[in-house]
């Protein structure tokens, strides 16, 4: 079996300073973009005041500042991002509404009160990066600030669903085998996966409710085939707003993430079978990994 160690957590593993041209890259994610910018149209009235904690290339202060934004505050902990977000958001109408604040957004609070908060530090699973502490950080300073009975701002995702679902993975790379970490595009080609049962939600976290970092969860599945269960998937839903009056959200759904099972389980149509596993968000791959197991019950 393969034990991975988890790494040592710094600011430079868990996301702050990685490479520009992968902020880039996530201005070229049409899924991301069109749903944080419908996201943040629908919930900025014009006159808001609104914060941005980690702003990367500032595009979604910008969304808000071209919302009708009065002021927006974009904190930014990397000088090579506040660099390049001042420079593109000079290059944009309502980019002057944006004031980007080199800062630790762990640190750092607007000088007074504000309308709406966005934070995209999110990761699959909630894995690797701070979104669920920062969120909590937050709300904390915010109301030690400005007051404990002060309204939240509101929060730009509001919330996460996970959910895990058993599949069975070729791992076959042109011959090579290798049970590896999959990120998989959605939509995409799933010709090499088959899926055991249907998904089964693990998690709902509620970002304007007390928030625990820590996730433990034992669910079963029935299987649809007969098959080795070799992976299982973990799909993250980020509810980026409520829309209220049509009783809808405004979605964003990251890749998959599918994680090869140390010790695969050769199963039957209509067996049961128990996926259990445990991890803190923020947390490296590795004590997912290390704690996911899967047995016929």
């Amino acid at each position: 079996m393969t034990t991975l160690t988890e790494q040592e957590s710094g600011d430079s593993f868990l996301g702050q300073f990685i490479p520009l041209h992968y902020h880039h890259n996530m201005l070229m994610d049409q899924n991301r973009m069109k749903n944080f910018k419908a996201a943040i149209e629908y919930v900025v009235k014009p006159g808001y005041k609104v914060m941005e904690l980690g702003g990367g290339t500032g595009v979604l202060s910008w969304f808000a500042a071209a919302a009708g934004a009065e002021k927006v505050w974009c904190v930014e902990y990397n000088p090579e991002l506040v660099k390049e977000a001042r420079r593109l958001l000079a290059l944009n109408k309502h980019g002057d509404k944006v004031e980007v604040v080199h800062a630790n957004a762990f640190e750092y609070l607007p000088p007074e009160p504000v309308d709406a908060v966005i934070c995209e530090m999110i990761h699959v699973a909630m894995l690797r990066e701070k979104q669920v502490e920062m969120m909590e950080s937050f709300k904390r300073r915010y109301r030690e600030r400005f007051g404990a009975d002060i309204a939240l701002p509101t929060l730009i995702p509001t919330a996460v669903v996970m959910a895990a679902q058993p599949l069975h993975e070729a791992y076959d790379f042109e011959g090579y085998q290798a049970p590896i970490i999959q990120f998989q595009q959605v939509p995409g080609d799933f010709s090499a996966t088959t899926e055991m049962a249907d998904p089964s939600v693990y998690s709902i976290m509620d970002f304007t409710e007390p928030t625990s970092l820590d996730i433990a969860w034992e669910g079963d599945f029935v299987m649809k085939h007969s098959n080795t269960v070799n992976a299982v998937r973990v799909v993250t839903k980020n509810i980026l707003a409520i829309v209220a009056e049509k009783s809808t959200t405004i979605d964003w759904l990251n890749h998959y993430l599918a994680l090869p099972l140390n010790n695969p389980v050769k199963v039957n149509a209509g067996d049961t079978l128990r996926v259990s596993f445990k991890y803190r968000a923020g947390d490296t791959f590795a004590p997912l990994l290390n704690s996911l197991k899967a047995e016929v019950v």
